[in-house]
């Protein structure tokens, strides 16, 4: 499982001209899963988004978790995040198969909201359009196999 989480001030997401998920201060989180994952792998990563400390505080040191500043977020499905280049075109094979990740993202977004945090998403496996205002910038990568 990877997931980008982008520290921003606002985002939205856009499914045919219609604005379909949209957050004020929180996290962009694009999410893509492999045929490795699995629901352990879900708990184990949404504790480490939850705990992640990258808002700053009255310091302007990155003290806060997402919980104490009251941020949202904002999830988009992203299976890109498994394609591998051999050239220029991209592989999807190590992407988790449509149904299956579908499930998991479901699954992923379930135990975001077990926080208390008011998770909006994007459409799974719809062309969408994602704006954000990242804030910092502050992006982190993470991904199952190193957490």
């Amino acid at each position: 499982m990877r997931v980008i989480v982008q520290r921003c001030d606002s985002a939205s997401v856009t499914v045919e001209d219609n604005v379909i998920g949209k957050i004020g201060k929180g996290y962009v989180l694009l999410v893509g899963f492999s045929n490795e994952d699995n629901e352990d792998l879900i708990k184990k990563i949404v504790k480490k988004i939850v705990s992640l400390r990258i808002f700053e505080d009255e310091n302007g040191k990155m003290n806060y978790d997402i919980t104490k500043v009251k941020g949202k977020i904002l999830s988009v499905s992203q299976f890109t995040l498994y394609g591998k280049l051999n050239g220029n075109r991209p592989s999807f094979t190590d992407a988790m198969p449509y149904n299956e990740a579908k499930k998991m993202y479901e699954l992923f977004n379930q135990e975001l909201r077990l926080n208390n945090i008011k998770v909006e998403t994007g459409e799974f496996g719809a062309e969408m359009k994602v704006s954000l205002i990242n804030d910092g910038p502050v992006t982190i990568i993470l991904d199952s196999k190193e957490i």
